[in-house]
């Protein structure tokens, strides 16, 4: 729906959202004729399928930036990876992801106000002895405005966008039936598992109540920690949630321009809070792009938007621990028959346990040696690694089953692991695991204690 102002507002028209995401398989398919008719004269293949790589991710950002709902909140969960990426295809790219992240077009003024209205009530500035009708921030699903509570308390009022719930599941439908171009310039990366599980979140990130009582658990958890701040929250709504202002340096900036220290202590914070939050809130924070965090002036991690977290009620799950155990030990047949005996490996699959750990060695790689030093180059490395199909571990991603009630888990881990790497954080990941999960260090090991 245009406007005067010239924003967007969700839901667009279903035509023109479709449109604009249907247009990528069909750019795709005329970009892979021109390559293969190049090809026939005599250019390299290489040259060619780089080019039409280059162009095709060029033209899915693009994409996804122009778009709320599902599309950017896919985007979202893709920039995560993007440290996996090629140089010569992220590099020129980046700045949109990280845009992405941070910013999208606002909602008009009228439509603001008319949200806050019906959720609050028509007297909803007395709730305000200021409000800023400008967004200081906007997302996939709502934005953000700066405004001072009645008692004084500076606060971020979450203002969803109407027709939110709708435009997500619209284009996630529509995502799905072309995600393997994707993998096009991500090889590696299977796209059906995290479709599938953004699917599943969709309901709870909508309904702002469910969002604030997982929010007001981390609050109370984590109150006076001294590495971790999590927003109180002051009211909540269905579709508006207002929290106490959180100061701080948005994490994309100190990726950006932040010093090595800046970074390394990010990286380990954001560690720690990944590490602490199912034992401490029976809770995992399922959303990690840079967008979230803050780095606060006193160095703590401010973490904001809880829509989307994965209830652990027991904590970390035990099997996973056993794995990484098993994993940190070198011990391939344990790992091998603990992946069967916990559904990784299907009854009537057969596979190598060797290659098995050796497609699990990236994800234990940080926690097996004193410093560790995370890099776009080893990720990409790793990521064409276990994507190579000539490359007989790669093969062991086809085989492998993730139980569904892991999925969110792993996509956490993964993401977290793209921050790290486009952080260049440096450090100690091994004893910072081993201090909260004692029971997965090697038997040669004596883990710190905490």
């Amino acid at each position: 729906m245009a406007n005067s102002d010239n924003t967007t507002e969700i839901p667009k028209s279903g035509k023109v959202r479709g449109a604009k995401l249907a247009s990528l398989p069909l750019s795709l398919a005329g970009r892979s004729a021109v390559g293969f008719g190049r090809q026939l004269i005599g250019q390299s293949g290489s040259l060619v399928f780089q080019e039409i790589q280059e162009k095709t991710a060029e033209q899915v950002f693009k994409v996804l930036g122009e778009l709320k709902g599902g599309a950017m909140k896919f985007g979202q969960a893709l920039s995560v990876f993007e440290a996996a990426l090629p140089e010569e295809i992220a590099k020129p790219y980046r700045e949109t992801l990280t845009k992405l992240q941070e910013a999208a077009p606002p909602l008009p003024t009228r439509v603001v106000h008319s949200v806050l209205a019906k959720e609050l009530g028509e007297d909803w500035r007395d709730n305000f002895s200021q409000f800023t009708d400008k967004p200081a921030a906007s997302a996939s699903i709502g934005q953000v405005h700066k405004a001072k509570w009645k008692d004084g308390r500076d606060v971020a009022v979450k203002i969803q966008y109407p027709g939110a719930a709708e435009a997500l599941i619209s284009d996630l439908n529509q995502i799905q039936r072309f995600s393997k171009i994707f993998q096009l310039f991500m090889p590696g990366l299977e796209m059906g598992p995290v479709l599938n599980e953004l699917r599943a979140r969709i309901m709870e990130e909508v309904d702002y109540r469910y969002e604030a009582m997982a929010q007001e658990t981390y609050a109370k958890v984590y109150e006076n920690d001294p590495d971790i701040a999590i927003p109180k929250v002051v009211l909540a709504a269905d579709r508006v949630l207002v929290s106490e202002w959180l100061e701080g340096k948005p994490l994309s900036k100190v990726i950006a321009e932040g010093t090595q220290a800046e970074r390394n202590n990010a990286g380990i914070k954001i560690a720690r809070f990944h590490f602490t939050s199912p034992d401490r809130a029976g809770l995992l924070h399922a959303d990690p792009h840079p967008g979230n965090f803050r780095i606060l002036t006193d160095g703590r991690l401010g973490v904001l938007d809880f829509g989307a977290c994965n209830r652990l009620p027991n904590g970390f799950p035990e099997p996973m621990k056993r794995l990484l155990k098993n994993a940190l030990e070198g011990d391939a047949i344990a790992l091998y028959e603990g992946f069967k005996e916990d559904g990784f490996v299907l009854e009537d699959v057969e596979v190598d346990p060797n290659l098995v750990l050796d497609f699990l060695l990236p994800l234990v790689e940080p926690l097996r040696t004193p410093t560790f030093k995370y890099s776009r180059e080893w990720l990409r490395d790793q990521s064409a690694r276990v994507g190579d199909p000539r490359n007989p571990t790669a093969k062991i991603g086809f085989q492998l089953n993730l139980p569904p009630e892991y999925v969110l888990i792993h996509r956490v881990t993964l993401g977290t692991t793209g921050i790290f790497c486009q952080l260049r954080a440096e450090g100690n990941f091994r004893d910072e695991a081993l201090s909260w999960f004692p029971e997965i260090a090697p038997s040669t090991y004596s883990s710190p204690s905490k």
